[in-house]
């Protein structure tokens, strides 16, 4: 008679388990998003009301170059900045996390050690799927239209979320090192020179020459030109500069500048935190 085998289950291959845990905790996140939907329809509201006022407040006094539409002009601008606000929510989720010993007790789990930020991110890159829809939604409203090819528009939604994924790891990577919330508020503030510092609103040939270079070479100021290029829309004139003349490049460039940054050290930042 044979023996029964008493060899321990296979576990799964490590690639396997680490999308299986970051699954798992991205539907975590949607239930607690599910318990407090304030929280997203307030990050769904702020950009619908930035379009209201820029548009119908000053877009009267704003001319573009060519005399295109400045709803045309603006419309992809604030998409690209959509993408980049709201990071503070998830640097405060994170830092409370870590207050409150949530990641104390995930780390003594047998959990992939990278589930929690990659569900936190995949989290985050749903709920900027659906403002994007929304900003979308409301920029049509509003007259807006693309011209572009299908292929292109989605080309540019793409790159769109292309930027918005490299920003949010920027922004784990930040709300680990801050560790607190309250200093998650002093990071924030400075998303917001470094978004209003870009040709979203206006020309950067109308700066001063050092500080129109910085706006060129901004990544929102290369997606939001590449984003203009795909659907259509009118732009600045490009200035004869590599940034002007080549937005789409440079809009998948800086993402994966800034993932190849980031993300090693997110990962390394809670690797420390397990010690």
């Amino acid at each position: 008679m044979t023996a029964p085998s008493t060899a321990l289950p296979a576990h799964p291959p490590r690639a396997r388990r680490a999308v299986t845990d970051a699954l798992t905790m991205t539907r975590r996140g949607l239930l607690h998003t599910r318990r407090a939907p304030g929280v997203l329809a307030v990050g769904l509201v702020f950009p619908v009301m930035m379009l209201v006022v820029f548009v119908y407040f000053l877009g009267g006094g704003m001319a573009v170059d060519g005399g295109g539409d400045y709803r045309d002009f603006l419309v992809p601008g604030l998409l690209t900045l959509t993408m980049v606000f709201g990071l503070e929510a998830t640097m405060v989720e994170i830092t409370s996390d870590l207050n409150k010993g949530i990641l104390d007790r995930f780390r003594a789990m047998p959990i992939a050690p990278s589930a929690v930020l990659v569900g936190r991110s995949l989290l985050d890159m749903a709920h900027s799927a659906v403002s994007l829809c929304v900003m979308v939604g409301a920029g049509l409203a509003i007259g807006w239209r693309w011209h572009g090819t299908p292929v292109e528009a989605l080309a540019a939604v793409g790159l769109l979320l292309w930027l918005r994924l490299a920003m949010l790891w920027a922004g784990i990577w930040l709300g680990l090192v801050a560790g607190r919330a309250e200093m998650v508020q002093a990071v924030q503030i400075l998303v917001w020179p470094v978004a209003f510092l870009s040709n979203a609103f206006t020309s950067p040939d109308t700066m001063p020459g050092w500080l129109g270079a910085v706006a060129e070479w901004n990544p929102i100021s290369a997606t939001a030109a590449a984003v203009r290029e795909l659907f259509g829309n009118p732009g600045w004139s490009a200035g004869g500069s590599p940034a002007a003349d080549h937005p789409v490049v440079l809009a998948l460039a800086w993402p994966v500048a800034l993932l190849a940054l980031c993300v090693p050290l997110a990962l390394r930042r809670y690797a420390a935190l397990r010690r």
